[in-house]
């Protein structure tokens, strides 16, 4: 399920409040990002039009459909494929060429790709 920057602004609020009332995520947002509450109510609606949102009733109840890592997964893949032709080889070197790791970083880095013992998707 792609997910478009200001569906994801409503998904961030949710994973962290939980289910709650839309004039919650409304107020959340007006606080972080200046939307009123129409555009917020907007953004909720395709949410739950694209399935990722669940609207229960009384009080316009929303419950994220879609986990957090699930998302990230999939924002990841797509955008490996989109800009690295698919090769998570490619993504990693440019990443650690632009952005480097510190060595905590590089051990952990090094401890998952052993423990994944190199497996392909």
């Amino acid at each position: 399920m792609k997910l478009f920057d200001s569906e994801l602004k409503i998904m961030e609020v949710l994973w962290e409040e939980g289910p709650v009332p839309a004039r919650r995520v409304a107020e959340i947002l007006s606080q972080r990002v200046g939307w009123n509450k129409n555009t917020t109510y907007t953004v909720i609606k395709k949410c739950i039009e694209k399935g990722a949102i669940r609207r229960e009733e009384p009080d316009f109840i929303c419950h994220p459909l879609e986990e957090r890592e699930t998302v990230r997964r999939e924002e990841t893949e797509a955008l490996i494929d989109k800009m690295f032709g698919g090769s998570s080889e490619l993504f990693f070197s440019s990443f650690l060429r632009e952005r480097g790791v510190s060595e905590g970083d590089a051990r952990e880095l090094l401890r998952l790709i052993q423990e994944k013992g190199g497996k392909e998707k």
